[in-house]
């Protein structure tokens, strides 16, 4: 008799639906993964063993949720859509390894999902909200060993990004872990099927950060002034995002190392650190905050 497993993989994704009695929901983004190929392509990333915890966020019809049951030690799968949730559970409810909490992750702290325990993040995130679902994890005290992730093709190219090309995206991966694209992944291999194409992205995630942040919600005050106005040289972003003149900028940076006339895109992460200390020894950062919480600062997002 083939088993419960077996005969969902051979299921259609709409027909897998119908018999998870679940629909998919565009408030919440999905997209469910159903392709095989993608799934080895993100399980050969992840290298899970029998020895590893594992996270995923939004297994939605558990395809990828099967696989990682079966290499792992354990895995917790973390749901928001309640009806999907219970679903997946009725689906799953052979595997003892399993845990299936219906939370919205970006409002738990990643250390209750593993009891402290170290672990991997591999997931299909949810379009809309991948950047801070993955901000979530990387800023924990309790940070994954190594995230494997499946986003948008442009937000992996964000992740990814070398000086030049940076973005507040880029700096707020990689002061966490290296990032690299495993692969790519089209359309066809969801459903119901996005206009996009995406990719894997593997994150080797640091022991501790790349650069000696002290206070991180500082250092990101300080990295959102540069990229509140990207197109501008930074002397003039900073003047915009730390409410200073655009002199005062130009001192902060040339204090710094770095040539008031280039533009955030083109920083590295040490000279970010630079910048920051600058800023921070002037106390700086904090002004920016009290900008923001007035409503007259960069955005948060």
């Amino acid at each position: 008799m083939a088993s419960s497993a077996s005969r969902q993989a051979t299921l259609s994704p709409k027909a897998r639906l119908e018999r998870m009695e679940a629909t998919a929901k565009k408030g919440l983004g999905q997209n469910f993964l159903v392709s095989q190929g993608a799934v080895r392509m993100m399980m050969a990333a992840a290298e899970v063993g029998p020895q590893d915890t594992v996270v995923e966020v939004g297994p939605g019809l558990g395809v990828l949720t099967q696989a990682l049951v079966a290499a792992a030690s354990k895995v917790v799968a973390v749901e928001l859509d309640r009806e999907l949730a219970a679903a997946l559970g009725r689906e799953l409810s052979s595997a003892a390894n399993l845990a299936i909490l219906c939370v919205d992750v970006r409002e738990v702290n990643p250390r209750e999902l593993t009891g402290g325990a170290p672990y991997k993040l591999v997931a299909n995130l949810p379009y809309y909200a991948a950047s801070p679902i993955l901000r979530r994890f990387l800023e924990s005290e309790h940070p994954p060993k190594q995230a494997v992730v499946m986003v948008q093709r442009e937000v992996a190219k964000n992740m990814t990004a070398q000086p030049g090309q940076m973005s507040l995206m880029s700096v707020g991966v990689q002061v966490y872990g290296k990032p690299r694209i495993v692969g790519y992944v089209p359309p066809g291999a969801f459903y119901p099927r996005p206009k996009v194409t995406s990719a894997v992205v593997r994150i080797e995630v640091y022991p501790s950060p790349a650069v000696d942040l002290g206070d991180r919600s500082a250092f990101f005050e300080v990295v959102r002034a540069g990229f509140s106005a990207p197109r501008k040289q930074l002397r003039n972003a900073l003047s915009h995002g730390l409410g200073v003149r655009p002199e005062e900028g130009g001192a902060l940076l040339a204090a710094a190392g770095v040539d008031p006339r280039r533009r955030a895109e083109t920083l590295t992460l040490d000279e970010w650190g630079a910048l920051y200390r600058m800023a921070r020894d002037s106390g700086l950062p904090g002004a920016v905050k009290e900008a923001r919480d007035a409503g007259k600062g960069p955005s948060q997002d």
